[in-house]
């Protein structure tokens, strides 16, 4: 089974300090994501020497020599020569049957990488769900947090994906499963949302003074809050079909209570359940009004004044679904306006983070400057 990170050394770099050396740019690819990493050779050399000492045994492929004749800053060749070492170095100990260099800590802090990928034979994102559902407790790794809250998405995804279906099925039986898959989705991502809020609020204060800073903090509380407004939409849509599923199978009782659709059974209601001239004896057949064949299981059994009765009631119970499905509708409404309200306030943030790395740019290319003046 092929690993679930993917690892290259595409290129390499300077650095723009007084003494510049090499750096070399490691492009790692999840099932999720993917990023690059830059590394200097003795960050190489670091990882090697933890390794044996956390494994207890040497790496499958050895590191490439240091050089003390030349460096790689003015040597292009050596400097490629070493990309190579390194990249197979790193390729190596990634796809070798044997995990233990892979389990390490210091092989997932060299890489940046959640416990969840560490194995290449599990499935990243049946992880990911498994310690959403888990007893282990919400995520407080910054990177784990990114990697649920993908999934999270997923799980929405999927949830609209069955809602479609569910609009576009055509007997009730298959509307009933897609209703199932679509709540159990939606479930689902009700967890993980709880999850990823209890987490982001035990690990902000950890995170803020250590990796992420108060926009970033900022940044994910945004993304569980629209992702708590979808899945609400979500149910809210998934609510009114159901409604509306059952206000058109009343509506279809009641075309079978009144027969063929005679326009004028309405005006001649009275006539057509007893007869003329206030006899008060019912009529025992009648082309206008119950006809055999059409009879439901609920309108059998029942004479003509119990089955007035059970039109009225059903009437009254279709115009309180058809009020409970205009609340939902509204509901949609003013969900599709907020969300558009938190998109424009989204635009404008992003607005002022392009401003902000323009001013800061800036200030970074005059201090290249003057560090060139006087170097």
């Amino acid at each position: 089974m092929a690993p679930t990170v993917e690892i290259t050394i595409p290129s390499t770099s300077t650095s723009t300090t007084s003494k510049p050396y090499t750096i070399y740019n490691i492009n790692l690819r999840l099932p999720l994501r993917s990023f690059t990493l830059q590394k200097r050779f003795s960050d190489f050399t670091t990882l090697h020497s933890t390794l044996i000492s956390q494994s207890s045994s040497v790496p499958p492929f050895p590191l490439p020599a240091k050089s003390w004749f030349a460096r790689t800053t003015s040597s292009p060749e050596l400097t490629e020569q070493r990309r190579r070492g390194l990249e197979t170095y790193l390729q190596t100990i990634n796809e070798h049957d044997d995990s233990r260099w892979q389990n390490t800590p210091a092989w997932r802090a060299f890489l940046n990488l959640p416990n969840s990928t560490i194995s290449s034979k599990s499935s990243t994102a049946s992880t990911l769900r498994n310690a959403a559902a888990s007893s282990t407790g919400p995520p407080t790794d910054p990177i784990i947090w990114l990697d649920c809250h993908r999934e999270l998405i997923q799980q929405l995804h999927s949830a609209r994906l069955a809602i479609t279906q569910r609009d576009s099925a055509t007997n009730p039986q298959s509307q009933h499963e897609s209703s199932a898959t679509a709540k159990k989705y939606l479930v689902k991502a009700g967890g993980m949302i709880t999850q990823l809020e209890t987490g982001l609020k035990k690990a902000q204060d950890s995170w803020e003074g250590d990796r992420l800073g108060d926009g970033e903090v900022r940044r994910r509380r945004d993304l569980v809050s629209s992702a708590r407004k979808e899945k609400d939409g979500l149910e809210n849509l998934l609510n009114a079909m159901a409604a509306k599923s059952r206000v058109d199978a009343q509506i279809s009782d009641k075309q079978a209570l009144v027969g063929n659709g005679n326009p004028n059974a309405n005006s001649n209601s009275s006539s057509t359940l007893f007869n003329g001239g206030g006899s008060g004896k019912p009529t025992t057949t009648n082309k206008k009004g119950r006809v055999l064949g059409k009879e439901t299981d609920r309108t059998r059994q029942l004479d003509n004044t119990g089955v007035l009765q059970l039109q009225q009631q059903m009437m009254t119970e279709q115009d309180e679904d058809v009020e409970v499905l205009s609340k939902a509708i509204r509901k949609q409404k003013e969900l599709g306006i907020a969300i558009q309200e938190e998109l424009d306030v989204q635009k404008d943030m992003l607005g002022m983070l392009d401003e902000d790395v323009e001013r800061v740019n800036g200030k970074i290319g005059v201090a290249r400057k003057r560090v060139g003046k006087i170097s």
